[in-house]
């Protein structure tokens, strides 16, 4: 038989993932989970696909100030705004989550959610990875992808509960991941229906509806999926109280951190831009999550490499 994991070394990780969902999937057994309960959510950044230099949509926001700059005179006076014109990422970020909160309304707003749809798709058949040289959407990992496919094949829902912009994922997530809009769960605006030109249109609002990280993924999955996951998957404190939720369920649960150690084939790293990974990885041992060690427990990473 093929391998459904055919990216990821024979070890530990794989063999509890394996075990998992044939214990899951066994008829008759003591372990066996109903197709509609096997719910399984994966973060996005940093999980399913590269986080680093920066998070992919930061680069989005980057671009986007700097092609509405000329609409916006005032940007070259004003900060983070000045920092990211001039080429200073770093500045611009100095202000945190504030400051990219306030760069994201500035290039999210203002538009449906078509045409905001339409400007992320323009935008991703062209960005390419400061270090790969590649389109972002070829920057997801392999033996994810893998993962996904494998628990699909087993009659589990997969959805994607991300602190990333629900509207910048849902575009391309069907297409890449196989995971359809409904599926996709993240931080949002607030937005509201009008008439433009004869037609019914949803507007994007500068203001923020929910930001889904930390104890807003359970809430969110609560929410949107009325069912607590069995499954879940993350790379950071971020993802902490998803793996917590999940874990106190019921039954048999899977918990699973991707830690990024490879410095030659993506990045070494436990501290991306925004979050860190420190308070899941303790905890990792006493609620029994996996811990994935990207050097050691995946044969490749990418699709494109040899």
């Amino acid at each position: 038989m093929t391998d459904p994991l055919a990216s990821w070394k024979d070890g530990a990780a794989k063999q509890a993932i394996l075990n998992f969902v044939a214990n899951a999937t066994l008829p008759d057994s003591s372990t066996f989970v109903p197709p509609p309960d096997r719910i399984a959510t994966f973060d996005n950044d940093g999980t399913l696909w590269c986080e680093q230099p920066m998070y992919v949509q930061a680069f989005f926001v980057f671009d986007r100030i700097k092609e509405l700059a000329p609409q916006y005179p005032e940007w070259k006076d004003r900060e983070p705004f000045a920092s990211v014109l001039r080429g200073d990422i770093k500045s611009a970020l100095a202000g945190g989550e504030r400051a990219l909160l306030e760069m994201v309304m500035a290039t999210h707003a203002g538009t449906t959610t078509e045409e905001f749809a339409a400007i992320v798709r323009d935008w991703l058949a062209v960005a390419k990875h400061p270090k790969t040289q590649r389109l972002y959407t070829e920057m997801v990992y392999q033996p994810m992808l893998e993962l996904l496919a494998y628990l699909r094949a087993n009659d589990f829902k997969t959805f994607i509960v991300s602190g990333g912009g629900v509207e910048f994922m849902r575009p391309w997530t069907e297409q890449i991941y196989g995971i359809p809009p409904e599926q996709v769960i993240g931080s949002s605006i607030k937005t509201k229906f009008e008439w433009r030109d004869g037609k019914p249109v949803i507007l994007r609002l500068p203001e923020l509806h929910f930001f889904d990280d930390r104890s807003g993924k359970p809430a969110a999955i609560q929410h949107y999926i009325g069912r607590r996951p069995i499954a879940a998957f993350g790379n950071s404190d971020g993802d902490l109280e998803m793996l917590q939720w999940t874990s106190a369920g019921a039954g048999r649960r899977l918990g699973l951190i991707v830690r990024h150690t490879d410095g030659d084939r993506e990045f070494a790293y436990d501290r991306s831009t925004m979050g860190s990974l420190d308070r899941a990885l303790a905890d990792a041992d006493r609620e029994g999550w996996v811990v994935v060690d990207m050097k050691n427990d995946w044969k490749r990473i990418f699709a494109f490499e040899s």
